[in-house]
């Protein structure tokens, strides 16, 4: 009897459950068997007969009511009433294949959505690792994809980055995560049309989960400004990042090819940089002011090692040297300063004495002018 080739009553219901699952009719003949095997199997052992493994065990399946007969080299070795456990048995393989058929789906679904952002809402905690309700299915976000400041609750609803999904013990899994570079970068092209039509680009980006971002922007279109694309009217775009970070600081700089360029706008809020560079070694020695120093650093040395991440530069910061003045140059100051002042009051006495002194002709001048006024006057009356 060819059991493959299915033609009765049995066999066309397998079939056309198989047809409607997108399943394969003979892959779940042969799941059946191998079960019904390892149900002779069990209930044998349960009754102390042991087969050795060597033993050829077999499984025929009847094609007109699916009855299952068990066979030891061509004979006919099926216990009394073996048949309800079969039936069960058979029952159990089509549920699972059909579960296994829609996960399958699922996955292809999914597969195509790597890279992207999806939503779900946190369903339980298996310890440090989350597992998250995804509608048709489950995702799993492992500890390293947390980002290590957020706290978590049942039913919360989050965005996730669909990262990968991976073949396991268990089947396929879904890893999703929050705390990958890349999801910084996906919820930037979701607030930033000027990127979805490729007008701004991502160049660069470092990052520290729960703490600080730094990404380098590039405009490929004359006249859109990346930094203000990516930042939006009053920070309004920049803002909706971090609340979906959960407050994490996000730093956008325009990118620049000079490498000089770009590690002193990666090192910002500090100013006035002096950057030197080996691009053999890739190392960069940055002077910095005392007052900047501070600030090129960071908190805990988290600037600078971001901005290293961000150019792929090893960066060493110096300060500059602030010059304290000795005993001796305190006094060389004074003496200048008396000096100083000394000729600035001579100046200013021989200029008031120059000013008196115009001042007197002038009025000597203006008497003279009078006086002639005035003789002028008696002779015309004369």
């Amino acid at each position: 009897m060819n059991t493959q080739t299915p033609r009765t009553e049995f066999a066309q219901a397998l079939k056309a459950i198989a047809a409607e699952r997108g399943l394969d009719a003979n892959v779940i003949i042969d799941a059946i068997k191998q079960a019904i095997v390892a149900a002779f199997r069990r209930d044998a052992k349960e009754s102390g007969i042991e087969y050795p493994e060597e033993t050829v065990i077999d499984a025929e399946i009847n094609s007109l009511d699916g009855g299952a007969k068990v066979l030891i080299d061509g004979k006919d070795v099926t216990p009394p009433g073996f048949g309800r456990i079969a039936a069960q048995t058979a029952k159990q393989v089509i549920h699972q294949k059909i579960r296994e058929a829609e996960r399958g789906v699922i996955m292809e679904e999914f597969t195509g959505k790597i890279g992207s952002l999806v939503s779900g809402i946190v369903l339980r905690f298996d310890g440090p690792n989350v597992r998250v309700d995804m509608g048709r299915t489950e995702g799993f976000m492992p500890a390293e994809e947390r980002i290590p400041s957020e706290r978590l609750s049942q039913s919360q609803r989050l965005t996730f980055l669909l990262k990968d999904i991976r073949e396991t013990i268990k089947g396929r899994e879904i890893i999703l995560s929050r705390a990958d570079p890349a999801f910084v970068v996906k919820l930037f092209a979701r607030e930033v049309p000027e990127i979805g039509a490729n007008s701004v680009d991502i160049k660069l980006i470092s990052r520290e989960a729960g703490v600080r971002t730094k990404i380098a922007v590039y405009s490929t279109t004359s006249g859109v400004d990346p930094v203000g694309s990516c930042v939006g009217q009053k920070g309004v775009r920049v803002q909706a990042v971090t609340n979906e970070l959960g407050g994490e600081r996000v730093d956008v700089i325009p990118w620049n090819e000079d490498f000089s360029e770009l590690i002193k706008l990666a090192l910002a809020p500090a100013e006035n940089l002096v950057v030197k560079i080996n691009k053999k070694t890739l190392e960069a020695k940055v002077t910095a002011p005392e007052d900047q120093l501070s600030l090129a650093i960071g908190k805990e040395g988290q600037n600078v090692r971001l901005a290293s991440k961000l150019t792929g530069f090893k960066i060493e910061i110096l300060g500059v040297p602030v010059e304290v003045p000795t005993v001796e140059d305190k006094k060389e100051d004074v003496k200048e300063e008396k000096v100083e002042k000394k000729e600035t009051t001579k100046k200013t006495g021989k200029e008031e004495i120059k000013k008196e002194k115009v001042i007197e002709e002038t009025k000597d001048s203006k008497e003279k002018e009078v006086f002639i006024k005035e003789e002028v006057s008696k002779d015309t009356q004369k």
